[in-house]
C-alpha cells in the first residue's frame, strides 16, 4: 500500500470573479464532464444566489477545490421552509484525499450557520457526509424530489431542532434537473 498524500497547504476563501475559469475546470475535470461545471454556472445566476457560500479551496494561486450552497425549499403541506443545498463540491484530482473537501464543507456550513440558514440538503455518500452531522433525510421525513438513494439523500441542521416538525419535499432550483 502506497503511503498517504502529504498534506498540501491550502487557503479557503470567498469566490470571487477572477475565479470562475478555474472553479469551472476544476467541476470538469473532478467529475470527468462538464454538467457540474455548467451547473455551477447556472446557480450563479438564479434568483437568491448567495455569493458568500460559493467558496474555493487555493493552494497558492491555484484554484484547488469549490463548494456552493444554493437556495432549495422543503415544501410542506401548510408551507415552504428555506433550506440550503451542499452541491456540487469539487476538488481536483491530484488534492483529493488531502483534506480540500472535508474543509470546504466545514467552512461552508459554518458560514451558512453565520448568515442565518437552518439546514442542509446533500446527495452523496454517507460515510463522508455523516461526519459532518449528515443523517438520512428520510429520518427527518424529507423526501427527494426524484430517485435517489435514501441513504444518500441527507440532511443537516445548522441549528438544533431546525427541522422538527416539518415533513415535505425538497424543491430544487431548475438548473438541478438538467444534470
Amino acid at each position: 500500500m502506497p503511503p498517504p498524500a502529504p498534506r498540501t497547504p491550502f487557503t479557503i476563501r470567498l469566490e470571487t470573479p477572477a475565479d470562475y475559469r478555474a472553479v469551472y475546470e476544476v467541476n470538469r475535470v473532478a467529475f470527468e464532464q462538464k454538467q457540474e461545471a455548467d451547473l455551477v454556472e447556472q446557480l450563479r445566476q438564479a434568483p437568491g444566489h448567495i455569493p458568500e457560500l460559493s467558496l474555493v479551496a487555493s493552494a497558492g494561486t491555484q484554484v484547488v477545490g469549490h463548494v456552493l450552497f444554493s437556495p432549495v425549499a422543503i415544501q410542506t403541506a401548510e408551507k415552504t421552509v428555506p433550506a440550503l443545498a451542499l452541491a456540487p463540491i469539487a476538488v481536483l484530482p491530484a488534492y483529493q484525499r488531502r483534506g480540500v473537501g472535508s474543509q470546504l464543507i466545514r467552512v461552508g456550513l459554518e458560514s451558512a450557520r453565520h448568515l442565518g440558514h437552518r439546514s442542509v440538503i446533500v446527495l452523496g455518500h454517507p460515510d463522508f457526509y455523516a461526519r459532518f452531522g449528515f443523517v438520512p433525510a428520510s429520518a427527518k421525513d424529507i423526501r427527494c424530489p426524484f430517485p435517489a438513494p435514501d441513504e444518500a439523500f441527507m440532511v443537516c441542521e445548522l441549528v438544533a431542532g431546525a427541522l422538527a416538525g416539518v415533513y415535505g419535499t425538497v424543491q430544487y432550483p431548475a438548473a438541478f434537473f438538467d444534470v
